[in-house]
């Protein structure tokens, strides 16, 4: 997968973007000045530097995401299991759940997802 990663000020710019899109560049002024605290030039400079990396557009000044908020998710927790635990998912899971418990509910949510997710065996 290419480099899909965003350090945490950029991932919470296109969080807008994902939540509002299209939108037109001024109303994004506007929310990030209302949920980041920033001033207009510090937004349109990271909107210029997401559109040369590829994740934004900004066409007729009407802003949209190029790529999807999963893709991008994936690929950080993917990258982080992996250089973090050494791909280990059941690693990830026990310092995860650092002697928390789950509920019920949690834990069919959970074995469902593995049994989606599981390879078929070869019998």
């Amino acid at each position: 997968m290419e480099n899909l990663k965003l350090c945490e000020s950029d991932y919470r710019f296109m969080s807008i973007i994902w939540d509002n899109e299209p939108l037109p560049s001024g109303k994004l002024v506007e929310l990030c000045a209302d949920k980041l605290g920033w001033k207009k030039p510090t937004t349109y400079t990271t909107l210029k530097k997401l559109c040369e990396k590829g994740f934004a557009r900004n066409e007729n000044t009407i802003v949209s995401a190029t790529i999807p908020r999963d893709m991008v998710q994936t690929y950080a927790s993917e990258h982080f299991v992996d250089h973090t635990f050494e791909g280990s998912l059941p690693k990830f899971l026990v310092a995860f759940l650092g002697g928390k418990t789950l509920s019920q509910k949690e834990a069919d949510e959970l074995k469902k997802l593995i049994d989606e997710h599981k390879e078929e065996e070869n019998g």
